[in-house]
């Protein structure tokens, strides 16, 4: 609960969007206390790549003004926020973290930008990402790496690695990101936070800076969201991310509650991770998410959903397939050694789909999705792994076949639900040597509320790792 003891930067968007519409804060307050705490501590996680700052109070002071006249207030009025750069804000560079476009500027907001600023948040910053937003970890020649705010040698997750740090560390209680095969829940799971992957045609996104449209793959898989310290915040935050545009064709204006689901909630849960060995310490995490759903009257039974190697596995080649036909002469001519390099093991352990084969298997598409639907439609949510094992270290993808291997070819889960549209959350629920540690739910498409529901219980039986992490 908010309270006067801790500093403003700690209280959630919930916390300080209701404190400054009743007047007990100002905008001007909120921010600068993020702001503050940016700047005292980024030069040590490299989160914020693009200070803000000073434009974000001006900002505020006119937020101030708008509440003192009695003009209407959105639900995020004055509360501070983070963008990732990969996505336009007018006026800014988006260079997706490679250095021959960091001088390609935003004409206008991306869809994103502009549901949050008309909800009125306030933009501090924006966040780092790995080149061309393509790894499980956040590094690259432009900013260099953004570090875990619990472990200095593990990956701060990717490709929204930057906007995790930044939200734990306090640079704002909300974070943009984005997730085209786990961008969002990597980065999630590796520092403690919460977050929820939309469904496909959620929430709008396009980027005016574009010089061409994205792949099909790309179009149906990349999904905007947002990466909070708590799950009330993502809930706060997504209900005006949906808010229609009409520049994505794929957006499906529908209101983020649906009606209520009769109880008891069915639950499938599985802790099956295919060809990799358990860890124990996420067979905990998964015991624990289980032990509290069950005891909040979820009912909960060890079942296993249909196809979900199947579904990866196809969506990953089919992924890589487009990838390597519409981006790899950009990867080359524009990218670095090392992630040329990683390229190639991705292409060597996914072995991307081409010509029939790839339109075969976008056909296959279908049977998955029709499997999942099916299956949902008895089990609305399923409590799954994220990764077998607690994150790996920041460079590990560096290291061949192996890290590819680990980083990669390990997250099933992950990528599965990327390929099938499907929604699904990341919350954490266990510790492994001072390591936060998660686990996935996911759900009908546009039920991400019934997923938020279920990731509160279990952050209720967990706690909020932020805590932890500042008292540490």
């Amino acid at each position: 609960m908010a309270d006067g003891k801790r500093p403003l930067w700690q209280w959630s968007a919930c916390e300080l969007a209701a404190a400054i519409a009743a007047r007990k804060v100002t905008a001007v307050e909120a921010v600068s206390s993020a702001v503050a705490r940016l700047r005292a501590t980024n030069d040590k996680i490299n989160a914020v790549v693009d200070d803000l700052g000073e434009a974000a109070l001006r900002e505020a002071e006119a937020h101030d003004k708008a509440i003192s006249g009695g003009s209407p207030i959105g639900p995020l009025h004055g509360v501070p926020v983070t963008i990732k750069e990969n996505v336009d804000q007018k006026g800014c560079s988006t260079p997706n973290g490679v250095v021959a476009f960091k001088d390609v500027i935003a004409p206008d907001d991306a869809p994103v930008v502009r549901n949050l600023r008309r909800a009125g948040a306030i933009i501090i910053g924006r966040t780092n990402t790995p080149e061309f937003s393509f790894r499980g970890t956040t590094v690259n020649e432009l900013h260099g790496r953004t570090f875990n705010p619990w472990n200095a040698t593990a990956s701060a997750g990717g490709s929204s690695g930057g906007a995790a740090a930044a939200v734990m560390m306090g640079y704002g209680p909300i974070a943009h990101g984005n997730d085209i095969g786990g961008s969002l829940r990597f980065p999630a799971y590796a520092c403690g936070a919460a977050t929820v992957k939309p469904g496909l045609g959620r929430v709008p996104a396009y980027n005016p800076s574009a010089a061409v449209e994205r792949g099909l793959l790309a179009q149906v898989m990349s999904v905007q969201g947002v990466i909070c310290r708590e799950v009330r915040d993502v809930r706060l935050a997504m209900r005006s991310l949906v808010s229609y545009d009409p520049r994505d064709p794929w957006q499906v204006p529908m209101p983020f509650e649906g009606p209520p689901e009769p109880g008891p909630i069915k639950v499938a849960f599985t802790r099956n991770t295919f060809d990799f060995s358990l860890h124990p310490a996420v067979a905990r995490a998964l015991d624990t998410a289980r032990g509290a759903l069950a005891a909040a009257g979820y009912d909960v039974r060890e079942v296993e959903p249909p196809l979900l190697k199947e579904a990866a596995v196809t969506g990953a080649r089919c992924l890589f397939g487009e990838a390597k036909a519409l981006m790899d002469a950009d990867v080359r001519k524009y990218g670095s050694k090392t992630v040329v390099a990683i390229f190639d093991e991705y292409y060597r352990y996914f072995q991307p789909f081409e010509g029939l084969e790839f339109l075969k298997a976008m056909a296959d598409r279908n049977r998955f999705i029709r499997a999942w639907t099916t299956f949902l439609a008895d089990y609305p949510l399923v409590l799954t792994p994220f990764l077998p094992a607690p994150i790996f270290t920041w460079n590990r993808d560096e290291q061949g076949a192996e890290g590819v291997r680990e980083v990669l070819g390990s997250a099933l889960y992950s990528y599965a639900m990327n390929f099938m549209g499907l929604p699904a959350a990341i919350v954490p629920a266990n510790e492994n040597d001072g390591q936060p540690v998660g686990v996935q739910i996911v759900g009908r498409r546009f039920r991400e509320d019934m997923i938020l529901d279920a990731a509160e219980v279990v952050e209720r039986a967990v706690g909020v790792m932020a805590e932890r992490l500042w008292s540490g």
